[in-house]
This record gives structure tokens, sequence and C-alpha cells, in this order.
């Protein structure tokens, strides 16, 4: 047995989603990222002398939102605290939170395990909070402050540290990206900071109850880098145990380029935040009518309706997966599969095929969102359709999906002004194929000796000559007919 397997990991995640409203959680300042420094600042953010915060009432439904759609408690009466600290990008000297009493408590989210298995990882707590500003220190010069993003408003989750693995945690922080941006709260983008992790990692022997000493993970920025971390520190923490070393608690800074992670600081005891009551805000009360009227408004969840993608449309995990990916996708999949004239399995797995291939590839290379995609879902479904029919080849297909990303035409507009109408006329397809195999008597020898792979060739010079508008199943037939004769 490998040393490593004598020991497990445990892990915790806290996770911050920069909420999507357009006005900070106290104040009326703008949340628009990349403005320039300092200016989407007024006294209410920067704490000036005198000036009272009112609570933004989004950020509330927001924190409700997600509450019920990760199995949460929702507190009736929680209360906003003062967490106390010194930092350059925090002028007021603290910073407002929730402490004792959370808006959510105890839900928990299921991750699907390799092998179809589920596991469940608990949520401690989900708290408001507002955001700090940011330090710069890489312009060549002394530390510069940028406070536009102070009274940013936040969501933070706190899971229990149910995690065992890399790949465990990764799953988690996957299905709450996920429903963050199913639910339209967050924009989930971990580049620009608007979606972000820490990772609390400790190892111990298998079997044992006691938790070892954690270390704190930060600056990772993409999911990949949160699995490579995370498995980087388990591995340091069982390594140096070994060694007769002793881990000790500290915050370490991620380094994606080198794939190590470096100490920030050390945190051998609890940093005292003192918190206590905000006194210039009111508990925040809510009642069961407002929770009911959230609830009502909810959507279908990505594990959901992954799900139902598999049972309803006969799809394979992967396919379903990948397009429950993001709500705008899989409504743009489903939208298409609504103008199938038959909606048979062949059909569907077609549209899919052409989602998951063509439709996000273009994505990926013009970076647009699913909600500007120039082909409409209904025509998506509608050149499926002209496949299914007869009318087009999966081959011209492509050319119509490439001029409909230009001109925004149905596929059947194309199709008539392109003169791309599919070829099934059997004796005109009988003629091109007569001209193909005068043309290649030592080819035909070769085939009916038992080269029978030149049967592609005889298809590719086929097609050639009708441009590519011949009927591949009716040209494989008359060939077929013709070689054999059977």
């Amino acid at each position: 047995m490998s040393v490593y397997e004598k020991y497990e990991a445990v892990i915790g995640l806290e996770v911050h989603a920069q909420l999507s409203t357009k006005s900070k959680i106290f104040c009326g300042c703008s949340t628009a990222f990349g403005s320039a420094p300092n200016s989407n600042v007024c006294p209410v953010c920067l704490g000036m002398p005198g000036v009272l915060p009112v609570l933004n009432k989004q950020v509330v439904d927001f924190a409700i939102r997600l509450g019920l759609a990760t199995n949460c408690s929702i507190t009736h009466r929680s209360i906003f605290a003062r967490k106390n600290y010194f930092y350059p990008d925090l002028p007021k000297g603290y910073q407002i939170s929730q402490y004792e009493e959370p808006i959510c408590q105890k839900g928990y989210v299921d991750i699907e395990l390799d092998g179809g298995n589920v596991k469940r990882i608990g949520i401690t707590r989900i708290h408001m909070e507002e955001d700090a500003g940011k330090s710069i220190h890489d312009l060549d010069m002394d530390t510069l402050v940028d406070v536009n993003r102070c009274g940013t408003p936040l969501l933070e989750i706190v899971s229990e540290p149910d995690m065992r693995s890399a790949v465990e945690a990764t799953r988690y922080l996957t299905s709450i990206w996920k429903t963050v941006k199913y639910l339209g709260i967050c924009d989930g983008n971990m580049e620009e900071g608007s979606f972000r992790c820490d990772a609390n990692v400790s190892v111990r022997i298998i079997g044992a109850s006691a938790f070892g000493t954690k270390a704190e993970l930060k600056n990772m920025n993409s999911f990949r880098n949160v699995e490579r971390a995370i498995d980087y520190e388990i591995k340091r923490q069982i390594d140096l145990i070994e060694e007769g070393g002793t881990v000790v608690q500290q915050t370490l800074l991620w380094n994606a380029d080198k794939n190590i992670a470096t100490p920030m600081r050390s945190k051998e005891e609890a940093h005292d935040y003192r918190y206590f009551p905000d006194p210039d805000l009111v508990p925040v009360v809510v009642d069961e009518a407002w929770i009911a009227s959230i609830q009502a408004l909810l959507p279908e969840l990505p594990n959901a309706r992954r799900k139902r993608f598999s049972d309803l449309y006969k799809l394979p995990a992967y396919d379903a997966d990948v397009l429950t990916q993001e709500r705008e996708l899989a409504d743009y999949f489903e939208l298409a599969v609504a103008v199938l004239g038959k909606k048979n399995d062949e059909n569907i797995k077609s549209v899919s095929n052409w989602v998951m291939t063509d439709v996000l590839r273009v994505m990926n290379e013009v970076k647009i969102p699913m909600t500007d995609f120039p082909v409409l879902p209904e025509h998506l479904g509608a050149m499926v359709n002209l496949i299914a029919d007869g009318t087009i080849s999966g081959k011209i297909a492509k050319d119509v999906f490439a001029e409909m990303l230009v001109t925004k035409e149905s596929p059947k507009s194309v199709v008539e002004r392109k003169g791309l109408v599919q070829i099934s006329d059997t004796g005109a397809i009988e003629k091109e194929i007569e001209t193909i195999l005068t043309a290649f008597p030592n080819e035909i020898a070769r085939f009916r000796s038992g080269e029978t792979k030149l049967m592609g060739f005889f298809v590719g010079e086929t097609m050639k000559v009708m441009r590519g508008k011949g009927n591949p199943k009716l040209i494989n037939e008359v060939l077929k007919k013709k070689l054999t004769g059977a």
C-alpha cells in the first residue's frame, strides 16, 4: 500500500459569490466591473462620518433564493455584524457581514461521483456581506488601492468539512457555480473574481476521528486550479508528516504558473475580528410569505434538469451533463427540440450533437453569450428536420449552418437561395455512378477482389461530381448494387 493511501483528506470550502445587482449592498453606487479606479464610490461605502447604510432588498431576495436551492433553512430574523480588521483596502476599518445569525443555515448539495454514486455535502451557512476593496501590488510602485469593490454585495457559502478529495471539492464547487448561474444571482466569472473560493485542507490517518491541522488555500481562479492546489496541499501535508514534521496552520497562495502553494501568513491562532452587531442596521425579518413568493419563482435546478434530459430525451449522461452546464444552453437545446417534426431518439441526439459541437465551438471562438448566438434554436431544429426528411445531407447542413451564422436566415431560406437541395433522384444518381465506374476499372477490380474499403473512395468520387448534393444513403445503395450485384 502506498504511503498516501494511509491518509484521507478533510476539505471544506468557503465560496464567495458576487451578486448580480446593479447597485451595492448598502448604497446606490454601481457594481459595474472595469470602471475607472475609485469612481464607483460614495460616503456610505467609504464609511465617512455621519452616513447610514440602507440594505438593498434584492440582496436578501438573492440570499433566500440560494438558500432554498441548497436546501437550507431560512432564518426569520438575521442580523448584520461588524467584522473588524485593518487593511489598506478597507477604508471603514470593518466589514459588514453576518456572524451569529446568518440568513441561511444547515443546507446541503448532492454531488455525483464516478460510478454514479451520490454524496451529500453539508452547507453550514450562507450569509450576506459586503466586499472589500482591492490592493494593487504589481505596477512597479507603492501599493495602490482601488475601493470600487467596497460595498459590492456577496454571499459567502461555507461548507461542512465533508469532502475527502480534490475531485469531490471541485464537483461541489461546480455544483454551487452552476446553481448561482441558474438562479441568475451571479455571473460566475472566476477570472474577474465574481465567483471565488478558499479551501481549508487537512489530512489524517484513515479511521481517525480528530481533524488534523488545516491550511487555507487562496488565489485559485479556475476549477482546474482548485483541483490542482488541493491535490498539491494534500501531498505536501502527507510528505511533511511522513518526514517527521508538523503541519502548521497557515494561509497559502496558489501559484498556477509554478504549480506550488507558498505561505502568505501564519494563522496559529484564529484572528479575533471582534464581531458585534452593527448598530446602524436593523435586523432582517423574513416571513413565510416572502419565502413562498421566492420559492414559487425558482427555476428547474441543474441536477434535476440533467436527470430529466437523460430520462425524457434518452440522452447519454455525457450529453445531459454538457447541455445543462448553463441554463441558457439547456434552454437553447429544448427550444430546438421543440420544433422537430419527429421527436425520435435519432433526431434529438442530432440536435444534441449540433449544440455540443458546432454551437459551442462558435461560442468559444467568438466569446459571446448564448443569448447573442446568431442561429436561433428554432432554426437549428428546422435544419435537423431538413436533414431527417432528406432535403439536405449532413455535409450540406454544415454549409447551411455557416450561412445562418452570417445571415441569421432560416435554413429553408438558405437552402432555396443557394440551391442546396439534396438530389434524391435515383436515376440521376445512377447516371453519375455509371460515369464514375467507367473511369475507375482498376479500382472496381480491386474492390471485387476483396478491398471493400474502396467503397468509401467510390462514394467520395460520386459526391465530388455531384458537388455534395447527392443523397449519401442512396449513393451507397446504388454503388453496392452496381459493384456486388446485391
